[in-house]
């Protein structure tokens, strides 16, 4: 069974899997380059892989109108569950739990997590998600570190990697991910919602090309990418 992954602006992202959908970091409200309004969606579970407001965006919203899932490391699940919102299953770093969609593990990243209303948010984290035969990571906003490398020895068929700079990696630190990670393919994110996070994803990609083995995917937010 395939698995659609679709890419609708900054770090949001929707991936098909059977008949779970599974929606991550939905800050489409307030984003410019967002491909769908809010209301667009009914997702089965909402991952959200730290506190900034262009990451838990309208997750809560999201999730009151639709009752779906809501996954995060326990601060976060804490958190939403004090707005008002029980269905979460809290996870913390290293750690994976089986889920109807498939297995979901935590993965670290170098970031901040404070929540909107200035509330502690735990540590950030990438998601690594198996399902279908198949292993996707997505880095979420974090800097370059080496233990991509034991990421990368999963096998990983499809990797999203942010290369805004400024507040994430920026092209040539995530170029250096791409060689830890070795994935199949690869789909930029995480850029030119905001000027100081301009990139040009396509040189990105020529270099991608150039250097490493793996596919770039160049998205246009609410573009997919199917895995077979």
């Amino acid at each position: 069974m395939s698995i659609k992954v679709t890419w609708y602006g900054h770090a949001c992202v929707g991936l098909e899997v059977g008949e779970h959908r599974l929606l991550v970091d939905p800050f489409l409200t307030g984003n410019p380059l967002a491909a769908a309004s809010p209301d667009r969606f009914e997702p089965t579970a909402i991952l959200v892989s730290h506190g900034h407001g262009d990451h838990v965006g309208d997750a809560l919203e999201i999730a009151k109108r639709t009752g779906a899932l809501i996954i995060s490391n326990f601060e976060i699940c804490n958190w939403f569950q004090a707005q008002g919102h029980d269905n979460v299953h809290p996870q913390h770093i290293g750690g994976g739990f089986h889920y109807p969609f498939g297995y979901l593990k935590l993965t670290i990243a170098h970031h901040g997590s404070s929540l909107p209303d200035g509330s502690y948010g735990g540590n950030p984290c990438g998601f690594l998600l198996t399902a279908e035969g198949k292993k996707i990571y997505l880095a979420c906003d974090t800097g370059l570190f080496y233990d991509m490398k034991l990421i990368g020895e999963e096998g990983l068929d499809l990797a999203m990697l942010p290369i805004g700079d400024n507040f994430t990696m920026g092209p040539d630190d995530a170029l250096r991910a791409v060689k830890l990670l070795q994935p199949k393919q690869v789909v930029p994110y995480h850029y030119d919602t905001f000027d100081v996070i301009q990139q040009d994803p396509h040189a990105w990609a020529e270099r991608v090309r150039a250097e490493t083995d793996a596919e770039p995917v160049v998205l246009k937010p609410g573009e997919s990418v199917i895995l077979e």
